[in-house]
């Protein structure tokens, strides 16, 4: 019965991702008056999904240290950053524990990072959406990761700055469906011109992050990936 309800959390798991941008874009098109909660609760859901699937796999501690440790890191980074706004080295690291352990490591990294810096940042309507933003960037590190593609540094910038315009983009349409009514070409071209700059600075830094973090750190995480033999 575990193994069988491990299977259906495991392919549950990228439809469930793939449905909380799916859902927004439906609340931002028919704007529903309870938008706000219904897209809230699936980003919830899917967090929730992941994270039982993980549970159930039963990782043994030698799975779980490599997220919790890039997790704190990442975590301590945003913190240490505070006084730089949006450049966070969050994402870099996120795509970079995908990229080594594989996708639930990336996915786990980059929700412990917002749910734990968010103790010092702020808790709020907020955190599970960036939970979920900087999982789906460590997650999608993780798929690129394991098929090769970001062996190549010019890949990795590709990559990294574009897992921020799709972060900025989530967070963008939840403020958007959240808080902004009504919802017309004008308002949503503000909203989405307000968010810009915190994008592509969030895009710069994860370009910086990486070029300066993947040579070093890949050395030394392939080395623990191999001594301790975790698998991807």
């Amino acid at each position: 019965m575990r193994h069988t309800m491990q299977g259906v959390l495991s392919h549950l798991e990228a439809p469930m991702l793939a449905l909380v941008p799916a859902v927004l874009l439906a609340c931002a098109i028919w704007q529903p008056d309870q938008a706000a909660w219904l897209t809230v609760f699936v980003a919830v859901a899917a967090i929730a999904i992941f994270l039982t699937g993980y549970e159930k796999s039963q990782p043994g501690l030698r799975q779980i240290m490599p997220a919790v440790v890039l997790g704190a890191f990442a975590a301590a980074g945003r913190i240490l950053f505070a006084l730089i706004p949006d450049f966070k080295p969050v994402a870099a690291i996120a795509i970079m524990a995908g990229a080594i352990f594989g996708q639930h490591c990336g996915f786990m990294v980059g929700a412990l990072a917002a749910l734990t810096s968010n103790a010092f940042f702020g808790q709020g309507a907020w955190t599970p959406w960036q939970m979920y933003a900087w999982g789906l960037v460590g997650y999608l590190g993780g798929v690129l990761g394991r098929r090769g593609m970001l062996k190549k540094r010019l890949a990795r910038d590709a990559f990294g700055f574009a897992s921020c315009l799709l972060y900025g983009a989530i967070l963008d349409t939840w403020n958007l469906v959240s808080f902004v009514r009504p919802i017309t070409w004008q308002t949503l071209l503000i909203n989405y011109l307000w968010g810009l700059p915190h994008t592509l600075v969030q895009g710069f830094a994860t370009l910086v992050f990486l070029r300066l973090i993947w040579a070093p750190w890949n050395r030394k995480l392939l080395r623990i990936r191999t001594k301790y033999n975790l698998m991807r």
